[in-house]
């Protein structure tokens, strides 16, 4: 049980370091709207949990690209082509992920959304 606790108080504080990034906290005032949005479009079961997953997961991608961020900039400032490396491949997972978001939130909310402007 120690080592549970243990673990949920890294993740917290975790959780609130992440606060102090800028991009991250743009993500978690997405997963504020996007989770409550998608709970209540009337969608089933399954779109809902690509709906909420792909904000969840660009989200947990973000954390793993600024933890790796974090640790090249622990290791050293100075410029050097595998670090930049490293940031660019973590930068395009996160463009990745979001692109992913983004093509499943305009295919299944897109079409609920363009029946409620032309109702």
């Amino acid at each position: 049980m120690k080592r549970l606790w243990n673990a949920l108080l890294y993740s917290l504080a975790g959780l609130r370091a992440a606060w102090d990034e800028p991009a991250l906290r743009l993500e978690i005032g997405m997963l504020i709207v996007a989770i409550p949005l998608a709970l209540w479009l009337p969608v089933g079961v399954l779109e809902r949990l690509l709906l909420t997953g792909s904000v969840v997961a660009l989200f947990v991608v973000e954390l793993l690209n600024t933890s790796m961020e974090a640790a090249i900039d622990r290791i050293s400032e100075e410029r050097h082509p595998l670090s930049k490396l490293a940031k660019d491949l973590g930068s395009a997972a996160v463009f990745v992920a979001a692109l992913f978001a983004g093509a499943v939130w305009i295919a299944l909310a897109g079409p609920i959304g363009l029946r409620m402007i032309n109702a």
